[in-house]
């Protein structure tokens, strides 16, 4: 063999090795995605569709709760299409030629109140049905209370930090 030919065997053996690297990274790297979902997927609050919940309640207590809940969702509808609206509003005046942020701001307050005005029924009504139920089939419907966002995960708020630690202190100058 000559130089040459060790030269391009040595070539070749760096770049499928390179290759092979770089395939173990993705596949790693994919790998670590995939698991980060399925834990996502066994999270408490996944799963739990309103119509899994329903078929596990009482014959008498499905359609009286499917109604209350329908009932509750039909009444909280305008205030979820004016936070649609509002919204988009903001959208497209922040995307408008003159931008206007105190008229944006003003869509987007509009958009958060008229959100929080429909979710704040549909957790009081979903409050007075779960009152009505038994122990175990309050159970079996709490979990409705879980907040979700747009993609079904569970949305739980921040740990609030302890009230009682006292902010750290500047050291005195001196």
């Amino acid at each position: 063999m000559t130089g040459r030919t060790l030269k391009i065997l040595l070539g070749v053996s760096v770049a499928l090795n390179l290759f092979a690297v770089a395939g173990g990274a993705a596949l790693f790297a994919s790998r670590a995605k995939v698991e980060r979902q399925v834990e996502a997927e066994a999270r408490p609050g996944r799963g739990h569709s309103f119509m899994a919940m329903i078929q596990q309640l009482p014959e008498g207590e499905r359609d009286r709760v499917r109604q209350a809940m329908r009932a509750s969702a039909h009444a909280a509808k305008p205030d979820f299409e004016a936070a649609r609206t509002a919204r988009k509003q903001a959208v497209a005046l922040a995307g408008a030629e003159t931008f206007d942020p105190v008229a944006v701001q003003t869509l987007l307050e509009q958009s958060r109140l008229a959100e929080m005005r429909g979710r704040a029924r549909l957790e009081g009504d979903a409050l007075v049905m779960l009152g009505s139920l038994s122990p175990r089939d309050r159970a079996v419907m709490a979990p409705i209370l879980s907040r979700r966002s747009s993609r079904g995960q569970s949305q739980h708020p921040p740990k609030p930090q302890a009230a009682s630690q006292p902010a750290p202190q500047p050291a005195p100058a001196g």
